[in-house]
This record gives C-alpha cells, structure tokens and sequence, in this order.
C-alpha cells in the first residue's frame, strides 16, 4: 500500500509499504478514509524526536472504516465508520481505568528511551516515533489499530467527515486542556497558538463557561479564524507586548487561566527568542519554552497553567521561581482521548462543535509532501492539510 513516511530531517517521501495485517487478538484494521497534519508532527520532521527511521509512516489523527477485526474484538464491526484516537490505551491498566489513557502502562512496546528520559514511559502512539512504540502512522491507505474496542469510536452518520476527523486528537486535545485547567463560569483564559488544538481550547472553555477568551499567535490568518470561528479576543504577539496586553485586558490581574497550546518550537521575538533557538540548535537544551515561560508570568496569582504543547525534554530558564511564589497550578498531559472522544462526537451530532473550519487544504496522499510543506510554513493560509488515501 502507498504511505507518507519519513525519510530523514525535513524529507518526506510516499513510498510502498506493506499492508497492515492483524498481530494480535484485539486489534481491528482500519481503512483510512482521512487523515490530518498535526503540529506536532512537526518536531519529528525538524528532527526533534529521537528513534525516527528512514520508512517510519507518520500521521495520527484520523478517520476510517473498519476492515478486519482480530477474534477477540467484541465491540467493533466490519464497516463501522470510526474515528481513532491518537493515542494507544490497553484498557486495562490501573491508568486506564483511571480514564489517564495517555498513561498506559501496556500500549508502548518499547518502554526504554522514555524511562531512561523521564523516570517511566507513556502510552503508545500512532506514527510518532520508536520512543513511542514505533507504531505505523495514519498517512496511510490502511492502519492497525491494536485494542481496537477501545481506540475506536463509531461517528454519528450525521457528522461529517471533515468534522469527525479532529475528533482524533485536536479536539480532545483542546477539550482536555480546558478540562484540567478547570475552567469555572467567568473565568478569563488566555490560549497560547490559534492553531488546531488551541482554537478547539478556546471552543471548549466557552463551553465550559468561560466569560473572555484571549488567543496569542502571529498569523494573521489564524487570528482571524480564532475571532471569527471559535469567538476569541485576539492579539498578536509581534505587535503587542503580551504580558502588558494581558495586565492591561484583566485590570491588572491576569488571566484565571492560562493554556499554552504550541509546544517544544515555541516562536517568540527578542533576546529569550534568540537565546532559546541557540541552545536547541546546539543541543544545550532541547525545548523552545517561550510561550510557558509567558503563561506563567501572565497567569493570575491562584491561577491554572494547563500544558498542551508537545514537550520533550528540558527547557532551560523554567520560571519555578514564579510558579511557586504565586501558587500556581500547572497540569499538562498528552490527551486522555479515550474519555473525551464519545462526548465530543455527540457534542458534534448536536451541533454544538464544529471544527470543520479547520481543514483549509484538503489533498490526496500523493500530494503529503507538499501538504506539509504548506502546513509547517503556513503558506496559502494552510491550518490543517488533510489527506486522502
């Protein structure tokens, strides 16, 4: 079958790869009927996550239908058209049951590197690394979904395709965000990036109550969708100081909440910006922190820090100093997909999340490479390129 795979630094290539087939009981194979970009697919092509090879198919939030079911899988059937979460939960574990599927003890094969890096292994994860499993991606014309009763969610015959499909992982990646940070009514949050992920944290804080939400970003573009789609307050960071923009927009307090949606290639401007890009660039610190170090500093005393960019490792100049002497709760977490997915998927039949607006660039799987071309330098006003097998 065709698939999108890397093939080293900042090259990717459509190449031939063996069909999936089912390796254990439970798994399901999936036929990918659409698969999203994802910005944090972007650290594995500039070369920030370790454990990559030439071959690996990227790619993990998506939508198909069910093919072929292992003997043990009770819940799925041939031809149920399901979304599938991005991340790999066994449904078993002490974490799972615990509803922290992003946790799981049983998902990731090949636990080691992320012992040695963090102290224990999270869950397996579709096309993201061997670090992660070494799981083969989305981007793909067919995937295995392993314990596919509980990866998989069945879509309500009246949401859309280009809809379901951020119900994989940008939206609950967003909903989680809100979720944890705790959002109460009339609460003032501030989101960090105007991409997939933080407009579906500006939806879900609405949600959840929220009285103003203020989106931080710099393209034009996608401050313009956060305003107009999901119904933010915007600034842009290259022509306003944040920190002042905030105090001055909360009275002087700063924002109940903040979420920081861009992760471990945070771009900034000034002296930090430089700093920081020096030293991941010669490997003296392996995360741009930026954006975190500006939602703790911005964040009210007694306030939330919610952590939804993908981070690897150390990031250098982390203001502790400032988390402790305002008491501030910081939370973060890959998502726990699997104990959002059925509520947003019904959220969506109702109506009341769309995040459709998100697919600018619809494209065939042949055209990956330069969907992601268009995607990492946000040419042509590109969100999310999404692809078709």
């Amino acid at each position: 079958m065709k698939a999108l795979c890397w093939a080293g630094v900042n090259e990717l290539a459509v190449q031939e790869v063996p069909d999936p087939a089912i390796l254990n009981r439970q798994d399901v194979v999936v036929r990918v009927v659409a698969s999203s970009t994802c910005g944090s697919d972007l650290h594995l092509l500039d070369g920030y996550v370790p454990t990559m090879m030439a071959g690996d198919v990227i790619g993990h939030e998506f939508l198909g239908e069910v093919v072929e079911v292992g003997p043990d899988v009770r819940e799925r059937r041939v031809g149920e058209r399901v979304v599938v979460c991005s991340i790999i939960g066994c449904g078993r574990c002490r974490n799972c049951r615990a509803e922290m599927w992003s946790l799981c003890d049983n998902s990731n094969p090949d636990p080691g590197f992320l012992e040695t890096l963090n102290g224990h292994a999270t869950a397996g994860i579709f096309g993201y690394s061997h670090a992660m499993g070494g799981f083969a991606g989305s981007h793909a014309e067919y995937i295995r979904v392993p314990y596919g009763d509980v990866n998989a969610f069945p879509v309500p015959e009246g949401v859309a395709d280009a809809n379901a499909v951020f119900a994989s992982d940008a939206v609950p990646t967003g909903w989680m965000g809100a979720d944890i940070a705790g959002i109460r009514p009339g609460d003032v949050v501030a989101v960090w990036g105007c991409g997939g992920v933080g407009q579906m944290a500006i939806r879900a804080a609405y949600l959840m109550g929220a009285e103003r939400v203020i989106a931080i970003d710099r393209f034009p573009e996608r401050l313009t969708m956060a305003a107009e789609r999901v119904g933010a307050e915007t600034l842009d960071y290259e022509k306003v100081d944040v920190l002042d923009a905030l105090k001055e927009a909360t009275g002087g307090r700063g924002p109940d909440v903040c979420i920081e949606a861009v992760g471990m290639e945070g771009h900034g401007t000034g002296a930090q910006y430089a700093y920081d890009r020096i030293k991941q660039a010669t490997r003296l610190q392996t995360d741009r922190g930026l954006p975190l170090r500006q939602a703790i500093h911005a964040c009210r005393k007694g306030g939330t820090v919610s952590v939804l960019g993908v981070y690897l490792g150390f990031v250098d100049k982390f203001p502790m100093g400032a988390v402790m002497n305002k008491g501030l709760t910081l939370r973060s977490g890959q998502q726990h997909g699997q104990r959002y997915i059925p509520m947003i998927l019904d959220r969506m039949s109702r109506g009341e999340i769309d995040a459709s607006h998100l697919l600018t660039h619809p494209m065939s799987l042949d055209d990956g490479p330069r969907g992601y071309e268009l995607f990492k330098n946000k040419e042509d006003g590109c969100v999310r390129a999404v692809f078709t097998p």
